[in-house]
């Protein structure tokens, strides 16, 4: 075999230079070559210290590499010093030793190349013994088509993930990319488990967003079940889904996700009437055992409408609910009264308002299947509505010909202008006193009057011909202010709540008015159970959308979902941010809420509404009838001899609510003594006292004991 170049080459080196570092240090002491040898042997030396500080691998090579230099520097320093040629020639022997230690080591063609030994040591190279591959398991002609087979090579060189096979690859129409393939464990009988959408994806290139695993139902004529399983690959209807979705894409991906503004739901259908200006989003919860659980102001960031309590309102039917997205404010419209629309019907049912879906919302004058007259609840702050409501509502009443009653704590207006169509009227808490006291006294009246067709008295069937009266309904504006009054608070109080509990039987409804259904203010619980369960309340605006919820769900047997009533109706204009940015002012406030409304229906759901307008500054003759409904000429005459039927405008009566004091009282006795009577005089509806002369009444009940407690004024 030839001997390398760069052997032969280093060798022939080794050779020539020998003699020259024997000779030239004895011959030519002065001699640049002498310089030139000492210099390299120093560059030698330097390359030792490098290599030693360094500690890398193959140190002891690199020191090894250069020796010959180093050595070579030192036989031509110790042939310096000696004479002539030495003793025994020994410069001679040093330079032929160099030589033939660098002829048989070789450092240089040797040891440059790291993990090289040179080719004439080197063993001849053996070839490496051919790598035995198992042979995969041999799929059977199935004929399956171009797409499939394809898939299966992609399949098995990514070493069969889940260990699973490909049995159908399918493309999906107009798609490049798009396929849905099936999968099946490789050995029968045992489920797919460990295989996740990267490993599907890895495979065909695609993100493992694109991959979506699915369940494999078991069809006629093949397997399904955990053996099996399907999954869908869709690079590109996810590239066009991102830029350009459609509105079912739209909701599943923004609205009815888990971290979505209606978690669980889908999308129905999606529907535009340009002529009411609105758009509606129908959805359902996909487990219809489910509640929606909706957060509107995060799925019209969603759907990229603007957040406007004014504008978008959801509906909830039961897993159902509609969002209806409105152009201008629905509720900002006028619904004006008509005589058509308050005219009831045959139960007793009248059109009160309009919904933001226009749908007319209907509330009773009388409860048709309970054989009683309705109780009304009004809730609201000052000019949000409860007047005008009062206006349509007793319209109602009177052209179904009952007899109403109105009672104020103040004087105002349109009190003033609806006493013209009713029976009576009044404005402070004396009246209302005093009106509470006679409606009572009527239902003792009541139970004793003879109906016509057998001459025996009865309990009120509304809409019957034979009843003898005509069922009454008694207003009390402002009742929680009245009902705080320090003279005749006590009395408004009671006797209303008497009358909400014992007023159905015989006719006689009762409609308080104010701005909160609780008990300090006012309302026990147990007028407050009568109210809600013989009545549709109606709420207007109580100050704040948080007040309302808490007045609506206090009249609610359920806490349905109440709707918000703002202040008022502005649009959204621009952004917040960047009229921040620029230094402008918000835009100015809209159209007022009065007249909006929520009404709690029979079922328990609290509906937004727009109450119907009755125009004070006209003729409101056009919705009243012609003649004023009254009470009968026996109930009139009855009252009389009670002492109850007169002027109610008229200053109190001596012993009319409480005893007068002896006339050697003195002034303080006097005023203690007013203040501890309830009854007296012909009212038959107060408490007995030590000033009413007669022995107090036995305590049986915690309702009498608390009596006794409020009548010990002086305790």
């Amino acid at each position: 075999m030839a001997t390398p170049r760069s052997v032969t080459l280093e060798r022939l080196t080794y050779t020539l230079a020998a003699p020259v570092l024997a000779v030239a240090p004895n011959l030519y002491p002065d001699s640049p070559v002498n310089q030139v040898v000492q210099l390299a042997g120093a560059a030698g030396i330097g390359g030792w210290f490098l290599a030693a500080k360094s500690g890398e691998p193959g140190a002891g090579r690199k020191i090894l590499r250069w020796s010959p230099l180093v050595l070579a520097a030192a036989v031509d320093v110790a042939a310096g010093h000696t004479t002539g040629f030495g003793p025994c020639w020994m410069d001679g022997l040093l330079a032929a030793g160099w030589a033939a230690a660098g002829y048989l080591v070789m450092p240089f063609s040797r040891h440059t190349r790291r993990r090289h030994r040179p080719a004439l040591a080197a063993p001849a190279p053996q070839p490496a013994p051919a790598e035995v591959l198992e042979e995969p398991v041999a799929q059977p002609d199935d004929g399956a088509d171009l797409l499939t087979r394809d898939a299966r090579v992609l399949w098995e060189q990514a070493g069969m993930p889940g260990r699973t096979h490909i049995v159908k690859a399918t493309r999906h129409p107009g798609m490049q990319h798009d396929m849905t393939i099936l999968l099946r464990a490789s050995e029968t009988g045992r489920p797919i488990t460990g295989l996740n959408e990267a490993d599907v994806a890895a495979p065909f290139g695609v993100h493992s967003s694109d991959v979506v695993l699915a369940e494999v139902a078991i069809q006629p004529g093949r397997q399904g079940g955990p053996g099996w399983m399907e999954a869908r690959i869709t690079p590109d209807a996810n590239q066009r889904r991102r830029k350009a979705p459609t509105d079912q894409e739209r909701w599943v991906d923004k609205v009815g996700s888990p971290k979505g503004g209606a978690p669980g739901s889908e999308l129905v259908h999606k529907t535009r009437d340009d002529e009411r200006g609105v758009t509606f989003y129908r959805a359902k919860m996909a487990d219809s055992t489910e509640t929606p659980r909706i957060d509107l102001a995060k799925v019209c960031r969603a759907l990229g409408l603007p957040e406007d309590d004014s504008c978008v309102f959801v509906l909830i039917d039961g897993s159902e609910f509609l969002i209806s997205v409105f152009d201008s404010p629905p509720l900002s419209q006028i619904f004006r009264a008509t005589r058509e629309l308050l005219t009831p019907d045959a139960k007793g049912m009248y059109v009160c308002g309009f919904t933001i879906t226009g749908q007319p919302v209907k509330t009773m004058l009388y409860q048709h299947d309970k054989n009683a007259p309705a109780h009304g609840l009004t809730l609201g702050v000052s000019r949000s509505g409860k007047t005008q409501f009062f206006a349509i509502h007793m319209a109602a009443q009177s052209l179904d010909g009952e007899v109403v009653w109105l009672g104020t704590v103040r004087k105002d207006e349109k009190t003033t202008v609806l006493g013209r169509y009713i029976d009576r009227q009044g404005s402070n808490a004396l009246w209302m006193a005093r009106s509470l006291r006679a409606a009572k006294a009527l239902c003792e009246i009541r139970a004793e009057m003879p109906w016509p067709h057998d001459g025996q008295p009865h309990d009120y069937k509304p809409g019957d011909p034979r009843c003898p009266y005509r069922q009454l309904n008694v207003y009390g504006d402002e009742f929680m202010t009245a009902a705080q009054d320090s003279d005749f608070g006590e009395f408004i109080q009671k006797d209303g709540e008497d009358l909400t509990v014992t007023g159905l039987k015989y006719g006689i409804g009762f409609n308080p008015a104010g701005q909160s259904p609780f008990a300090h203010n006012g309302f026990s619980t147990e007028m407050k159970d009568n109210l809600r369960q013989n009545s549709r309340p109606v709420i207007f605006n109580m100050g704040s959308p948080s007040a309302t919820r808490k007045a609506a769900e206090g009249t609610m047997e359920n806490a349905y979902d109440v709707p918000t009533i703002p202040a008022r109706y502005s649009r959204s204009e621009g952004s917040a941010i960047e009229r921040a940015m620029r230094g402008e002012a918000d835009p100015e406030n809209g159209v007022s809420t009065g007249g909006v409304a929520v009404i709690v229906l029979d079922n328990g759901r609290a509906v937004l509404m727009r109450s119907l307008y009755a125009d004070f500054d006209t003729d409101l003759s056009e919705l009243f009838p012609d003649e004023v409904n009254r009470l009968t000429d026996h109930e009139i005459s009855e009252l009389t001899k009670r002492g109850l039927w007169f002027d109610w405008n008229e200053p109190v009566r001596p012993g009319e609510f409480w005893p007068e004091p002896d006339e050697d009282d003195e002034g303080e006795g006097r005023g203690r003594s007013r203040r501890r009577g309830g009854a007296g005089g012909k009212s038959g509806g107060g408490r007995g006292t030590k000033g009413s002369g007669r022995s107090p009444e036995p305590v049986t009940s915690p309702r009498q004991a608390l009596e006794a407690i409020k009548s010990l004024t002086d305790a």
